[in-house]
């Protein structure tokens, strides 16, 4: 499997905010013949036909099948789901799309024998877990979202101790980045400030100004996804989500942080029902198992990224 001669990959869910830099990253990493996007929508909006790409609805079985069986899929990047704020709003959809595409994934790896990554999040810890989340802390979530996270990673257990499926997951904080816009989750304030500074438009940040949320520059999550994929399963002790180590900064932080660059900008808080939601997660995680058994470390902090972030916007 470490050979990239031996990858053949499809991603789900590929049009969205991770799946786009992770395409681009594994393109890069075992080349485009090896990889194959798919999501529910076309990529209209996707300037670059340079990949691979197959319209795909996850709860659709049977053709999730057709592709990894004529394609010779040997991994599977699962990210199609919905997210907290959008699951909120219909959160019978959101468990169907995010437990039922799983499971159909998680079935059909146990009868083709390939790897899954599958995604979760910090949304599965809620208001007990304290100002620092450890990887051992109680799964409580407070959004149908986080429900589907834990119960994804409970899957992820069984399915690995019970079939030998080896599935490898990551509890993503909020993720910045500037190619795709994040798509309904609670901190997509982080990006959507960014975008709004370097326009030199106003913005209205929908969360506290003292709110603190554990986040990371995409950039670090692509590795970090790359990197864990990569480990050998036996050095593994964690299948559903690892912890990862976070920035952690307050909402008036990054704004501050933005102005030293961007002197003229303003942004106003003026929190809305996504605050209930942020303020029941932790201020930051713990991701000590994660250097420990793969080596994960950031790259980019607050600076940095802000850096990056304005830098890549203004061209």
């Amino acid at each position: 499997m470490g050979e990239s001669g031996n990858r053949r990959i499809l991603i789900t869910g590929a049009l969205g905010q991770i799946g786009m830099e992770l395409l681009d990253a594994l393109q890069t990493k075992f080349g485009s013949e090896n990889v194959i996007a798919s999501d529910i929508r076309d990529p209209q909006d996707v300037n670059d036909s340079s990949f691979r790409y197959e319209r795909l609805d996850v709860l659709d079985s049977e053709q999730m099948e057709n592709i990894i069986r004529d394609n010779d899929i040997n991994e599977v990047y699962h990210l199609a789901a919905l997210l907290s704020a959008t699951g909120e709003k219909n959160p019978q959809l959101c468990w169907k799309i995010n437990m039922d595409g799983l499971m159909n994934v998680l079935e059909l790896a146990r009868k083709y024998k390939f790897r899954i990554f599958a995604p979760s999040s910090i949304a599965v810890f809620g208001a007990d877990v304290g100002k620092i989340a450890k990887q051992e802390s109680p799964l409580n979530p407070a959004t149908m979202y986080g429900v589907t996270k834990v119960a994804g990673e409970l899957m992820a257990d069984y399915y690995h101790s019970a079939h030998g499926v080896d599935i490898r997951g990551l509890r993503y904080p909020g993720l910045i980045s500037w190619k795709v816009m994040p798509g309904g989750g609670t901190t997509d304030y982080a990006v959507e400030i960014f975008h709004k500074a370097v326009a030199s438009e106003a913005y209205t940040c929908f969360v506290r100004e003292d709110t603190k949320l554990p986040m990371m520059y995409m950039d670090d999550a692509i590795k970090a996804t790359l990197q864990l994929m990569d480990a050998p399963s036996d050095k593994l002790s964690v299948r559903g989500g690892y912890n990862l180590p976070s920035l952690t900064f307050t909402a008036k932080e990054l704004y501050d942080k933005i102005r030293e660059k961007i002197p003229d900008f303003k942004c106003e808080f003026k929190p809305d029902h996504r605050q209930e939601y942020a303020d029941s997660w932790p201020d930051e995680t713990d991701g000590t198992l994660s250097k420990e058994e793969w080596d994960f470390s950031l790259d980019f902090d607050l600076e940095s990224m802000c850096d990056a972030m304005i830098q890549s916007l203004s061209q």
